[in-house]
């Protein structure tokens, strides 16, 4: 996909605070530091549009970024630890949960883990969630830089072994190499259309 253009639009917890433009939106989740803020840097080839830490919980509420004024990227607070107090969690865990269930203009979810590591209970609550909710989803295996290519089947088959039910392949990723950024937009603009 070409990025003409791409602009952070507004964040917020409460659906009033949403964007009110009815356009197609792409959900980005996963627990703490797997990578959603890199990952969309990564495939909007911009550094710094969505901030980064290397501290666990730092995005707290939804982020509304417009691409190409057509459709908007949703960065979700990451679930599992956090330096937060557990009032703010629970507040921000609220918030995504009201955004998943009643957001019409959801077209995709893009679930976050990290190759090197099984999943957690808060991963399998998440997909669980967004499978009775009835959403789209794509699974993408961040960091996979940290692993040798051939070690990817493996480590998918150990994830995958968590769930109790999955559709499809994941699509494999690195921030650092850009592995898989192609894979990811074509999933994207398939939902899109």
């Amino acid at each position: 996909m070409i990025i003409r253009s791409a602009e952070f639009i507004r964040s917020g917890l409460k659906p009033g605070h949403f964007p009110e433009k009815a356009l197609p939106e792409i959900a980005f989740a996963g627990r703490s530091n797997v990578g959603k803020s890199s990952l969309i840097n990564a495939l909007l080839r911009r550094k710094a549009l969505v901030r980064t830490s290397r501290q666990p919980g730092q995005t707290r509420t939804l982020n509304f970024f417009m691409i190409n004024d057509t459709f908007m990227l949703v960065d979700l607070p990451g679930y599992g630890f956090s330096r937060a107090s557990k009032e703010v969690i629970a507040n921000y865990q609220k918030s995504m949960v009201n955004y998943l269930q009643t957001r019409i203009n959801l077209a995709l979810v893009v679930l976050l883990l990290d190759i090197r590591r099984v999943p957690s209970k808060e991963d399998q609550a998440f997909l669980k969630l967004v499978q009775v909710y009835g959403l789209r989803y794509l699974i993408v295996l961040t960091k996979a830089d940290t692993l040798g290519r051939g070690s990817w089947k493996k480590a998918w088959k150990e994830i995958s072994e968590g769930f109790e039910s999955l559709e499809g392949d994941p699509i494999v990723f690195s921030a650092k190499t850009g592995q898989g950024r192609e894979k990811i937009w074509t999933e994207i603009e398939s939902r899109l259309t």
